[in-house]
């Protein structure tokens, strides 16, 4: 963060740069500010909401990015050594789950950086950490920056498209993942993908295509066959290359994400008629044994693929059960979701759990809802880290009751 006088020279420059940009006298930019031309700056370095949302304004910029040019300062000082010792160090954050600490020592990787790959690379880094946080809008620019890059190889290029399809997936721009997936896989047709690395990449393209196109039947219900096939298909060659990815390598993360892609058929199979609902259900309810405990099991993909397992769950019961069988199934399978994501810290997890909870709660209009202290926590974490669900937290917040430990149920929404 930077200091007050930082601050001050930081607002400085901003207002500077909207007068240029205006084409404005100091006095016309103090009474677009609200301000008197002698007082423009505060003394303290804090201005107020309604001065940046002013400078906003001049600029036509975001409010965000206004606060982050005042408030934002590169601290050098966090990591040391060249490129390639700072890469070292960001994916052994990246292996420990400190993604606060990776993000950090990737700011540095793009000071170090001196050519496009070092710097693209960085980019993928800081859009690792961000997608640990669960901070996908974040992880978005990076990417984008990332392959701005000119003249970086082939294969990294690759690696970035795909991550920025998966970026995408994770926030529900469905037609951008599957736009960047169809790149990856179409750039990929004209080799041999002898590389693990574009192994890798044309599985993972097709997992994301898949997932995708498995997320449209509820979106587009009119067209819920043909995406259903269409899911089926890029789901079934992304189990097929997982597995023989996990054969080959003997990774068992390989193995793991294959297992996602072994539920997310079930789900599609239930909308195709290939399986009955029930049988599914049943399927996914016994699978769920292996993770009674879910203390007892150490984060990793292969704990984040069960609770992909309960989501899936929850869209066939939402989608095929009636109202009087919906309640316990349901149930079952949002509370093991949410078991899962707080082990793993993951929202993408807690989002799919709090929609389907709401799914839930609407279709059975006499079940009570309580939320405690830690359920509204993450509940307001989860609508900043996903805009399109800031809705639905809303309305969570409207049905919902607060367990205030001093003060009984309350509505939060009211």
């Amino acid at each position: 963060m930077r200091t007050a006088e930082d601050r001050r020279e930081r607002l400085a420059k901003f207002i500077d740069l909207a007068k240029v940009y205006r084409g404005w006298s100091r006095g016309e930019v103090a009474r677009a500010l609200g301000r008197d031309p002698g007082k423009l700056l505060p003394p303290s370095g804090n201005p107020k909401l309604d001065l940046l949302v002013g400078i906003a304004d001049a600029l036509d910029w975001t409010v965000g990015d206004v606060i982050d040019g005042v408030w934002t300062c590169e601290d050098v000082r966090l990591c040391e050594g060249d490129f390639s010792s700072l890469d070292a160090q960001a994916l052994a954050a990246h292996r420990s789950g400190d993604y606060r600490k990776m993000a950090d020592i990737s700011k540095q990787m793009t000071l170090a950086s001196k050519t496009p790959s070092e710097r693209a690379l960085a980019c993928n880094r800081c859009a690792g950490a961000y997608d640990g946080m669960g901070q996908y809008n974040k992880s978005l620019p990076c990417l984008q920056a990332a392959l701005s890059e000119r003249g970086i190889p082939a294969g990294l290029r690759l690696m970035l498209t795909v991550n920025l399809a998966n970026a995408h997936y994770a926030v529900w721009n469905l037609t951008e993942s599957r736009s960047a997936a169809r790149e990856v896989l179409e750039l990929l047709e004209s080799t041999t993908m002898t590389e693990r690395r574009e192994r890798v990449c044309h599985a993972f393209a097709h997992y994301v295509r898949g997932n995708s196109f498995r997320r449209l039947i509820c979106v587009e219900s009119d067209l819920a066959q043909t995406h259903a096939r269409r899911a089926h298909a890029d789901l079934s060659q992304a189990l097929r290359e997982y597995e023989d990815l996990a054969d080959t390598f003997a990774d068992d993360r390989y193995a793991a994400v294959a297992n996602t892609c072994r539920g997310g058929l079930l789900e599609i199979e239930a909308v195709l008629g290939d399986l009955s609902p029930k049988d599914v259900l049943q399927r996914l309810t016994v699978a769920l044994d292996r993770v009674v405990d879910v203390a007892a099991h150490a984060p990793g993909e292969w704990l984040e693929s069960w609770g992909w397992w309960c989501i899936f769950g929850c869209n066939v019961a939402l989608r095929h059960l009636g109202e009087e069988d919906i309640s316990l199934s349901m149930a079952i399978f949002t509370n093991k979701a949410m078991e899962i994501a707080d082990r793993l810290e993951n929202w993408s997890l807690r989002e799919r759990a709090f929609q389907m909870d709401l799914e839930r709660h609407e279709r059975l209009e006499n079940e009570p809802w309580v939320l405690d202290n830690e359920e509204v926590r993450i509940l307001a974490g989860t609508m900043g880290r996903f805009p399109n669900f800031r809705a639905t937290g809303w309305r969570i917040l409207q049905e919902a009751k607060f367990l205030d430990p001093q003060g009984g149920a309350q509505c939060l929404g009211a």
